[in-house]
């Protein structure tokens, strides 16, 4: 049984997608840029300013599913520029306590809207 979830305080899908769903004790968190979701633009700011915005929309997914940053099991970052990798991991690892989710990085072509990064979660949900 696959079930949506969906808040206001997140961007909306950009595109025919969820911006989450529950399937039994997992929540898949769909890929989040950084869009702030009063204005839907990407904010302004270098990767560390789009990263802290990406993980409150993440958070705010979560906490609409029921979960918190401490439940992720999983993420994917995926970068436009691999350069910018240590200013992501040291916002990344102020978000989680030990043990630290599994993970994979890897740089990309192209984001939606041009955004520098995006990052998708799997939750498990109590």
């Amino acid at each position: 049984m696959r079930e949506a979830v969906a808040t206001a305080s997140a961007p909306e899908a950009i595109g025919p997608y969820s911006q989450a769903i529950r399937a039994g004790s997992l929540l898949f968190v769909s890929g989040q840029v950084p869009i702030d979701p009063a204005t839907g633009q990407i904010v302004e700011g270098d990767i560390a300013a789009q990263t802290h915005r990406v993980f409150r929309n993440i958070s705010e997914i979560l906490k609409a599913g029921g979960a918190s940053l401490d439940h992720v099991v999983r993420t994917t970052v995926f970068l436009a520029d691999m350069n910018d990798f240590a200013a992501m991991n040291e916002v990344y690892g102020g978000y989680f306590t030990a043990p630290a989710p599994a993970r994979a990085t890897v740089q990309v072509s192209r984001l939606p809207k041009d955004a520098r990064i995006e990052i998708d979660a799997i939750a498990l949900v109590e």
